[in-house]
């Protein structure tokens, strides 16, 4: 078993944990101590802030357009989709933008390497990582994450750029490249640099898990520390009534920011291999092999049903799960065994595929896109009115 393996092993049993999946003594007790872990997690994150709040730790300013995009819980809220469309549409009204990302599972350097840059604080001295510059792909998924490279593929005139230091990362966007707007990937957290637009995303499906941060629940911090977002969108929504209590739970804690119902759409579907585009339709009434590495699978399986597809057979892994050519195989062999049809996947998903000698089934990726419940107006025409005021 490798290393990667072993950590997938170790995630995958503290999420059955959290859940309550588990049940033995042993698990009660590494429940208690993920609990008190919490608490303290807590208390640090809290105390982070504060030092920010009070102006101990230094937020810095970089002389442009700087919209955060965010969520409290550990991903499933259907980010990527909303940080695209904001680039997109900053772009067409004329922006120099950069989406500026952390690159979560990247390919990292050498241990060396990395030992070498601890000691001779060489880190600020490398430039971060070009995904795109606006005009062409310069880094695969393993280099750049699977986020930004598929960022970078759907958005050819935004430059994608990578680092762990995003302010560092936001100076090389503003004075290599010539951005002049920033779109923070998954910033909530990230309070070194200073939003214009701080904008929180919840997954309107369950809001904030079990209410428990990290590493008890999937809390990134406290739910109280909505107050800091200037809009709320709520993802996934349907549009029904039974979201009444949980727009009243958020103003509670966050009076000011205007509350927005977003959903979801499917929009093609796409072969992971040739590119070939197929109409949504192409799933009513077919047998369908569902795999997926993504922090809610249940959602990207009912769309797959709701679509007319029926899921004889489904593999879920960890989020971010970097797929080995052997278990795509065994998994075709399995969907074979089933009598499965066709091979469904994510987007996000997609990227990460190893290519397949062996093509015995269509492996298809669902392509899914934001759109605006409330009110009458467009996405498009909410985030002119958000950055151009």
């Amino acid at each position: 078993m490798t290393s990667a393996e072993a950590i997938e092993r170790l995630e995958s049993y503290v999420v059955e944990i959290m859940a309550g999946r588990r049940r033995t003594l042993y698990d009660e007790c590494f429940r208690g101590f993920l609990f008190c872990f919490s608490r303290l997690y807590r208390a640090v994150v809290q105390l982070r802030l504060t030092l920010y709040e009070q102006r101990v730790l230094r937020q810095h300013m970089l002389g442009c357009l700087v919209v955060s995009v965010g969520n409290l819980t550990c991903g499933g809220t259907g980010k990527t989709p909303v940080v695209e469309v904001f680039a997109k549409t900053l772009a067409a009204n004329g922006r120099r933008v950069a989406i500026l990302s952390r690159g979560y599972r990247s390919k990292a350097k050498p241990f060396l390497q990395r030992v070498q840059d601890f000691f001779l604080k060489t880190n600020k001295k490398i430039p971060p990582r070009v995904v795109s510059d606006g005009k062409r792909l310069l880094m695969d998924s393993a280099m750049s994450g699977d986020e930004p490279y598929m960022l970078a593929s759907n958005l050819p005139d935004v430059m994608v750029v990578v680092d762990k230091d995003r302010v560092k990362a936001g100076r090389y966007a503003i004075r290599e490249l010539g951005a002049d707007t920033l779109v923070l990937d998954d910033g909530f957290q990230y309070l070194r640099l200073r939003p214009r637009l701080n904008i929180l995303l919840v997954d309107s499906t369950r809001p904030f898990d079990n209410h428990y941060p990290l590493p008890r629940g999937l809390l990134r911090e406290p739910i109280k520390n909505l107050r800091r977002a200037d809009y709320v969108f709520l993802t996934k929504s349907s549009g029904g009534s039974h979201l009444r209590h949980l727009k009243g739970f958020i103003r509670s804690h966050n009076p000011r920011a205007e509350i927005i119902e977003c959903t979801h759409r499917p929009q093609y579907l796409e072969n992971v291999y040739t590119k070939e585009r197929q109409p949504l339709e192409a799933l009513r009434g077919r047998r369908l092999a569902a795999v997926s590495g993504i922090a809610v699978p249940e959602s990207f399986e009912s769309f797959l049903e709701t679509l007319g597809g029926e899921v004889v057979y489904a593999e879920r892994f960890m989020d971010h799960h970097r797929y080995r050519q052997q278990e795509i195989i065994d998994f075709v062999n399995a969907s074979l065994n089933r009598e499965a049809e066709i091979i469904v996947t994510t987007e996000k998903d997609s990227v990460r595929f190893p290519m397949l000698d062996r093509r015995d089934l269509p492996v298809l990726f669902l392509r899914v896109e934001i759109d605006i419940l409330s009110g009458e107006e467009s996405f498009n025409d909410c985030i002119a009115r958000m950055c151009f005021v």
